[in-house]
């Protein structure tokens, strides 16, 4: 059987694009650049599904691809249009809340890599600190560190009454 024609990859991966859509942007902080990168993911994982469908965690297996995929993408800025500074068009009005997340998004971007890439597993994704250290390949000490630098760091920027003590 090919791997397209599987319905368990095709089941597999449209219940967790919405995720990774969400977890690629809240890495980059450009929903085409997520788009992008989830689509590399994705070809990756149907590359190797024969191997991965086998896999005890496959989920973890796509959440690195994605992630390697960012910082492939983050290691070759020759390779990236630059934006402009202001689009020739406007869009509409967005809604209260999306301001918040837009400050979220902002803040986000300006951490470093690896701190934004542990709040996002940890917080976004809702890994524990054992699995985010396994998916970045880093200890679990490293992942506290990030984790309360990155926190302190989101604090400072959008106020301590916005970002809580995770519990």
């Amino acid at each position: 059987m090919r791997t397209r024609d599987d319905p368990h990859f095709r089941e597999f991966i449209t219940t967790r694009i919405p995720a990774l859509r969400r977890s690629a942007y809240l890495l980059c902080g450009n929903i085409h650049t997520a788009d992008d990168l989830v689509a590399i993911a994705t070809a990756k994982v149907y590359r190797h599904w024969k191997r991965i469908q086998r896999l005890e965690q496959p989920d973890a297996y796509l959440r690195r691809m994605l992630l390697t995929a960012w910082l492939d993408e983050r290691r070759r800025p020759w390779r990236r249009e630059h934006p402009a500074e202001a689009l020739p068009d406007t869009a509409a009005t967005p809604a209260a809340d999306t301001g918040e997340r837009l400050d979220l998004v902002t803040a986000l971007a300006r951490l470093p890599r690896q701190q934004r890439a542990v709040l996002v597993l940890r917080y976004f994704d809702d890994l524990s600190v054992d699995d985010t250290a396994a998916a970045l390949g880093i200890s679990t000490g490293t992942v506290k560190t990030h984790t309360s630098r990155g926190l302190a760091a989101l604090r400072t920027a959008l106020g301590p009454e916005t970002i809580k003590e995770p519990a």
